[in-house]
């Protein structure tokens, strides 16, 4: 059961200690409260964990403050998007507001390199008019003997040119709670120069230890992939993991899924599934080419797999895209197979631009 506090209620108010009290009388009942914050008001939600089927809704209705009260059939409790609950309030980090209106394009590094590659590549961003990026310090890689990136030792130099050069967000995955730490210190260290986002492989999709660490700390946004050979209720989820351990600050990645059937590509492209997971959940939505197609080329017409792929998830209502970019392909230690020339960004984001316009153009055609 979902409680929905009026916009005037906040989370430390005596309409909230009466309906705590009130729940007492009920054996089992365990509640979680949660500040959701939107872009026009905030909202005090009250999620009731147990045996519901005995709690009146109707007393709870006619409580001071209470909006509506909504009985959760779905399994994604903290995530979902449960009758009569049309808002999707997304939320502002380092502040770059993430909601399921918002495009966000993270073109960037599968693995930092070197110093001059990430300074070109950030440098590039900003006389683009960009202010997110992908920058991968930890690589969990197929093969041992394959680059694992660079760690620790490159956090540094990566937020210095960050914040030289004016990036809000850096996606950036983890694969160990320790790595959420050695970010954080980093980014202390560096006087706040930008921030992360930390991102869930989907190799992790289901390391329920990490996702708890995720979970718990708030002070980072998480970006989940789902995982390449699970189902799409599965990854679900896996975020009702993080969001249960007191963070719902989540963007939930479509990175294809591994089969045969997508061949030639690397994967699977599943972005059909943007408008479902928006439609089930009150999560942005993000979409990654780079690992779905897997490989740069082009087609008859021009264009590369890649943009095809992202026009795609775009068409489709996606709110992030996370794409791979280098300075030189041929060079990365990491995917370079896939990472698209630094010199076509600029022709990637008018692509992106178009088909978002394409896309915006055909909701205003449903009103």
């Amino acid at each position: 059961m979902l409680v929905i506090f009026s916009s005037e209620v906040g989370s430390e108010g005596p309409e909230l200690k009466r309906l705590i009290g009130h729940l007492e009388q009920y054996p089992g009942i365990r509640t979680q409260v949660h500040t959701v914050k939107g872009a026009i008001r905030t909202l005090t939600e009250v999620y009731l964990i147990g045996p519901t089927d005995t709690v009146s809704k109707d007393a709870i209705e006619q409580m001071p403050g209470v909006e509506r009260v909504v009985r959760i059939s779905e399994k994604y409790r903290l995530i979902g998007r449960h009758r009569g609950q049309v808002e999707a309030p997304g939320f502002v980090y380092n502040g770059v507001r993430f909601d399921q209106d918002t495009l966000h394009v993270f073109a960037g590094l599968c693995a930092v390199d070197t110093r001059e590659h990430a300074d070109r590549m950030l440098r590039a961003l900003k006389q683009a008019g960009q202010t997110t990026t992908r920058m991968g310090a930890y690589k969990p890689r197929t093969s041992p003997y394959d680059f694992q990136g660079h760690g620790a030792a490159c956090l540094p130099y990566v937020f210095e040119l960050a914040g030289k050069y004016g990036v809000k967000v850096v996606a950036m995955e983890v694969v160990h709670e320790d790595q959420i730490h050695e970010i954080r210190k980093a980014l202390e260290s560096s006087g706040g120069a930008t921030g992360v986002m930390l991102q869930i492989g989907t190799r992790n999709a289901q390391n329920f230890e990490l996702l708890k660490q995720a979970g718990q700390q708030k002070e980072f946004p998480v970006l989940f992939k789902r995982g390449m050979g699970i189902t799409l209720e599965e990854s679900l989820n896996a975020c009702e993991y993080v969001a249960s351990e007191g963070n719902r600050d989540i963007v939930f990645c479509l990175r294809g899924v591994q089969t045969h059937l997508g061949d030639p590509h690397r994967n699977l492209v599943d972005f059909a599934h943007v408008p479902v997971v928006k439609r089930l959940t009150r999560m942005p939505v993000c979409v990654d080419p780079s690992h779905s197609v897997g490989r740069r080329e082009r087609g008859a017409d021009g264009f590369y797999d890649l943009q095809h792929a992202t026009a795609q998830g775009v068409i489709a209502g996606a709110n992030m895209v996370l794409v791979d970019f280098h300075p030189n392909p041929a060079a990365a230690l990491c995917d370079g197979p896939q990472a698209m020339p630094l010199e076509e960004l600029p022709a990637f984001l008018e692509d992106v631009r178009i088909v978002r316009e394409a896309y915006e153009k055909r909701r205003a055609a449903l009103s």
